[in-house]
């Protein structure tokens, strides 16, 4: 039987990074290093989240736990997308804050900790920043419909983010964890953080080809998920209510 994320009695990081990899065996040795420089002199985690890869992805990170000692990897028993993936390694996180990022490598990791000042310095109820990429190194065919998808979703939820498909995200754990979970949701979290009364925000961010691997989701894939999750977030937020928050007396 597979292990579950055991206790661990060195003192619990500041921020754990949640990396979901499928079949990313050249990409993620690599993207590990690149967060390790990237948060050095921090107190990090770093947890890759294998959901279920066919290649050798696990024991490539593996190898590199010697290295990397802020390394955790955890597989999935069963391959069960992005978002479960993204779920799994904050529930084994031990940090307050989380920095989401794809395992793919087109996120860069160096802009990660820009993120999470800007989360710790804003005022409480600011639970996210998200990324935004700037100079997008895809095909012309994926940009113009992402820009369509953020156009219509932007403006049916009021989410105010304009790039809510970047991996990249900065944000409280315990905020997350108060979030209503399905499949897909982390292309909803923004939408979902104000919907539950929290303040959201964004930055430019950094985006890199691809140098390994291969996409995957397909533009018809990716637009016939999202009609029915548009339409199951706009009805969580009518069903939402707000009691702004709750005082002992």
């Amino acid at each position: 039987m597979a292990k579950t994320p055991t206790a661990h009695s060195d003192p619990a990081p500041d921020i754990s990074v949640v990396v979901p990899v499928f079949d990313e065996e050249g990409a993620a040795p690599d993207l590990a290093r690149e967060i390790a420089r990237a948060f050095a002199g921090r107190r990090y985690e770093m947890i890759f989240v294998d959901d279920h890869s066919r290649d050798g992805t696990v024991a490539a990170l593996k190898a590199l736990e010697p290295e990397l000692p802020a390394l955790r990897v955890l597989k999935h028993r069963k391959n069960s997308g992005q978002s479960r993936a993204i779920r799994s390694g904050i529930l084994a996180a031990r940090g307050a804050v989380i920095v989401t990022l794809d395992g793919d490598g087109q996120n860069d990791p160096a802009d990660g900790p820009q993120l999470v000042d800007a989360l710790l310095a804003g005022p409480p109820e600011l639970a996210l920043v998200g990324g935004e990429r700037v100079k997008r190194q895809d095909s012309q065919a994926k940009k113009l419909a992402s820009k369509f998808g953020n156009g219509v979703r932007k403006r049916l939820l009021h989410d105010t983010a304009n790039d809510t498909g970047c991996g990249l995200k900065a944000f409280r754990r315990e905020a997350f964890l108060r979030l209503p979970y399905f499949d897909h949701i982390h292309r909803y979290i923004p939408a979902l953080m104000l919907r539950e009364g929290y303040k959201v925000d964004f930055r430019p961010v950094n985006h890199r080809h691809r140098q390994t691997g291969q996409s995957k989701y397909t533009n018809l894939g990716r637009l016939w998920a999202s009609l029915s999750d548009l339409m199951g977030v706009m009805w969580l937020q009518s069903r939402a209510r707000n009691p702004g928050g709750a005082d002992e007396v």
